[in-house]
């Protein structure tokens, strides 16, 4: 599929600048994961999926999953879900995640099968006693994550987490692991009391933060008929 069919139909239906599109052409776009649909001569929906693995099982993030204004409404997207869950049990995923933009969405993927597992919870705080923090690269960010997933927690690397550190700085402190975009933590593991400490050493009189909690978030839909689900998925790139 075309990159140029793929950043028309983006820019239509997500409004993103190119610059956003490009970013993620540049790190964690791969042309063999991609799924679409063809309408009238044009690329009318699509997909990208970034890999992902939990508990020894191979996963696939689905991302930008998106139909023109002008085809919608026409089922287009359960077509384009069957699909990909066909291309990727062929390929040897165990199953599909993805993060929906609201309530409606939640209920039209769970009408394809898709079950809220894990959660998350945003703590909104004010600086407090700086606490010592230092950045990491993205090979770094991706080892330490490891560690710091809560028990059945998705792993995301490689392409993913350098495309999360085009747009977030990836620090680590004693006893916690975060991405922060600006004053937005978008994700905090370990010691989430640390936040208060974290916005004092960056200069921030106040920031929120996304840690593990009970908040429907991801959704996980197995390609097995398996009945399980990973226990967490945390960086959602909206």
């Amino acid at each position: 599929m075309e990159k140029a069919a793929l950043r028309t139909l983006w820019t239509e239906c997500f409004g993103n600048e190119e610059g956003w599109i490009d970013t993620f052409f540049g790190t964690a776009f791969d042309s063999a994961h991609v799924c679409g649909l063809n309408r009238q001569g044009g690329l009318a929906a699509a997909l990208c999926w970034m890999d992902a693995f939990c508990e020894g099982r191979k996963l696939a993030y689905l991302y930008a999953i998106a139909t023109a204004p002008a085809f919608r409404r026409q089922g287009l997207c359960r077509e384009l879900m069957r699909l990909t869950h066909e291309k990727l049990s062929e390929r040897g995923y165990a199953g599909a995640i993805l993060v929906p933009a609201d309530a409606c969405l939640r209920q039209m993927y769970g009408n394809m099968g898709y079950v809220n597992f894990g959660g998350i919870r945003e703590i909104t705080v004010r600086a407090g006693t700086s606490c010592s923090i230092w950045q990491l690269s993205p090979v770094e960010y991706a080892a330490a994550r490891r560690a710091y997933l809560p028990e059945g927690g998705v792993v995301q690397e490689n392409g993913a987490i350098e495309y999360l550190a085009a747009g977030a700085k990836l620090y680590a402190g004693a006893d916690f692991l975060l991405a922060m975009s600006g004053d937005f933590g978008v994700e905090l593991l370990g010691n989430t009391d640390a936040a208060p400490g974290i916005l004092s050493a960056l200069d921030l009189q106040a920031g929120t933060f996304r840690a593990p909690g009970d908040r429907p978030f991801a959704m996980f839909h197995s390609l097995t008929g398996e009945r399980w689900t990973p226990g967490y998925f945390g960086l959602a790139f909206e």
